[in-house]
């Protein structure tokens, strides 16, 4: 059974810019989810949402937008701006990990409240012509949430649910729990994808192998950690291009460009590539060194000359093995 891969939505991260650079260079996903609109108790989207889900901005790529809120009116106002923009489908983020986000009763922080997710998915199915489909850590406290959940979410035609095999509190620390997530398989007639700790092709078939059923994988930060995985998955390989730094180097300089067009001044374009190299750096040869040779950047020129060397570095290894 073939398997279709999807993008992870990560905040700050997989805009629009990122999406069209990481299709042009490495491809191999198949559907990438934007990051969510929050509305902030406003039934008005803002400019940077509207920018990353407009059709214009998406013509190679084929994008689901996403939703977070814990309001019924809010979930119906996206559904229809969607639909307007030729979208037939809303995923709903109940996966956001952050304290901040959770503890207002959002992403993972709303799945124990059964009773407002059945308020919003019954509006949602009388009031709209949306598909809706879910975005799921297995609880914020622990991974019984999820299961409690599931008779709630069987009472409506979701497309899917996507779960990551990890609790709210945990952030991304710990490993994934493979037991609980196999118990969703059998606790609702949903069809699941699986996201969570996909950071190589070895670790892509362990899960493949796990769980036969599941064919849909969702790949977030191990996607940015190593552009290449997805393709090399699809290829069912383990070698990387011969000129694997090459094109890192053209994609990089794709998105650098593209930020610093959209940024103002040199600090927030040092701090969105900085986010990025968090990233970027686990897959060179020396995480920590490329890391804080990039940190270490204090103006453009700086950081242009660190890349510089980073990529040289890395084909000379490259090279020699």
């Amino acid at each position: 059974m073939a398997s279709t891969l999807l993008s992870s939505p990560l905040q700050g991260f997989t805009d629009f810019r990122f999406r069209n650079a990481f299709q042009h260079y490495f491809g191999g996903i198949d559907t990438f989810y934007s990051p969510y609109i929050r509305l902030n108790g406003k039934l008005k989207i803002k400019q940077s949402y509207e920018n990353d889900i407009l059709p214009a901005n998406n013509t190679t790529i084929e994008v689901i937008p996403q939703i977070i809120t814990n309001d019924a009116d809010e979930f119906i106002f996206v559904a229809q701006y969607v639909r307007s923009l030729g979208y037939k489908e809303l995923n709903w983020n109940l996966g956001c990990p952050y304290p901040m986000v959770a503890k207002s009763g959002m992403g993972s922080g709303l799945i124990c409240n059964t009773s407002r997710i059945n308020e919003i998915l019954h509006r949602a199915h009388n009031e709209t012509d949306i598909l809706v489909s879910m975005k799921m850590r297995m609880g914020y406290e622990n991974a019984s949430e999820i299961l409690d959940a599931f008779p709630i979410l069987d009472q409506y035609p979701l497309k899917n649910i996507a779960i990551h095999a990890r609790i709210g509190k945990q952030l991304y620390k710990g490993p994934v729990d493979l037991n609980a997530f196999e118990k969703c398989i059998s606790g609702t007639k949903h069809k699941l994808y699986y996201n969570g700790d996909i950071t190589s092709v070895t670790a892509f078939k362990a899960m493949k192998s796990r769980f036969p059923s599941i064919d849909h994988f969702m790949i977030g930060r191990g996607l940015i950690a190593d552009p290449f995985l997805p393709s090399m998955i699809k290829n069912n390989t383990t070698e990387y291009p011969k000129d694997r730094w090459s094109i890192f180097s053209e994609f990089h300089d794709t998105i650098y460009e593209q930020y610093d067009e959209y940024l103002t001044g040199p600090t927030p374009i040092k701090m969105k590539m900085l986010g990025f190299w968090e990233f970027f750096a686990e897959s060179t040869s020396n995480p920590h060194k490329t890391y804080k040779a990039i940190k270490k950047a204090t103006n453009p020129i700086k950081y242009r000359q660190a890349v510089a060397q980073i990529i040289a570095t890395e084909m000379k290894i490259a090279g020699a093995k």
